[in-house]
């Protein structure tokens, strides 16, 4: 029988104690095959992933018998990959550009692949990421190509933001070596760009961002817009990038639309776990999405848990569950 949290909405205090239940590879990682202890690997504690994904593993440890998943926090997308990879989590949360380029052995992985990539399967999406490029309005930066020359963050390490980073540079002319780069974790490069030891940084994070409008309290921002030739040229070469506007006001003092790309946060694990388990974390996480305190909790939507799948193939169980509900296509 299932059942729910007390309260409709889980509080700050449970999300927390759930996100810091660290297993870390070699500690207590549960066998994938049926259930049991599974951990899930998110984000760096700035970020989305990591309070967002304790919330979501509470869920599923609360209303699935037998199954208690753990989560750890991480680099984020690519490392996250990796370690999905490497037997050291179940579950992982990643950015489906990040996660295609890994099954497709591109981008991060070309030069060191991962070991067995046929084994990747996807369970669904979780919410819209969103890249945002934030500078302060006396900057000076308006545009991609201002931030030759300037110091720019471009996210932590193994991270989507990185990938993105470079990407969005390429699609402009441009590279990490014509800026002087950072790789702070968000919340680093927050406190960085409000103190003026930073120009810009790049963010793939949820509307609004946590770390972005700490900044926006303090100081004047502007958001750079991703248009042009330059947008053109990055969805044609990464076609896992949506279009989208971030409207006025999203952020204090932000009083002008952006115009931006986003890519899926979606969970991933392998052909390893077995169908019912996945099933169940599938059905859980989408029908137990009202739980999630997290301001994207109303951002995970059945109706948009395949979008942009890519490459990577469904997980049998996951299958079943949308079959079931009608999402997939006859």
């Amino acid at each position: 029988m299932r059942t729910r949290p007390t309260s409709r909405r889980l509080t700050a205090v449970s999300a927390a104690a759930a996100a810091g239940v660290i297993a870390l590879g070699g500690c207590g990682v549960g066998d994938a095959g049926a259930g049991g202890e599974l951990s899930m690997a998110t984000g760096s504690t700035g970020g989305t992933y990591y309070p967002l994904g304790g919330e979501i593993a509470e869920i599923w440890s609360q209303n699935i018998e037998g199954v208690n998943v753990s989560t750890q926090a991480s680099g984020a997308s690519v490392e996250n990959m990796r370690l999905l990879d490497q037997g050291e989590n179940e579950l992982v949360m990643a950015i489906n550009g990040v996660a295609a380029s890994a099954v497709e052995g591109g981008a991060e992985f070309a030069d060191d692949p991962l070991s067995n990539p046929d084994n990747v399967r996807f369970l669904g999406n979780v919410y819209p990421e969103v890249l945002q490029i934030v500078t302060t309005a006396d900057s000076g930066i308006e545009t991609i190509e201002d931030l030759e020359g300037k110091r720019v963050d471009i996210g932590p390490p193994g991270s989507g933001t990185a990938v993105a980073a470079e990407q969005i540079l390429d699609a402009y002319g441009m590279s990490l070596d014509d800026i002087e780069a950072f790789d702070s974790t968000f919340e680093e490069a927050a406190t960085k760009l409000g103190d003026g030891q930073t120009d810009a940084a790049f963010a793939i994070l949820a509307l609004p961002a946590g770390s972005i409008e700490q900044v926006a309290t303090q100081t004047d921002i502007r958001l750079v817009d991703i248009t042009g030739d330059g947008l053109d040229q990055l969805m044609e070469d990464n076609p896992s990038y949506s279009a989208m506007t971030i409207e006025a006001d999203t952020y204090n003092g932000q009083t002008e639309a952006a115009e931006t790309v986003t890519n899926w946060a979606a969970l991933y694990t392998t052909a390893d776990l077995d169908e019912e388990t996945a099933y169940n974390l599938v059905k859980e996480l989408y029908e137990g999405a009202g739980d999630i305190g997290h301001d994207v909790g109303n951002q995970i939507q059945l109706d948009t848990a395949v979008e942009s799948q890519g490459p990577v193939q469904l997980h049998p169980g996951a299958e079943r569950y949308y079959e079931e509900e009608g999402v997939l296509g006859e």
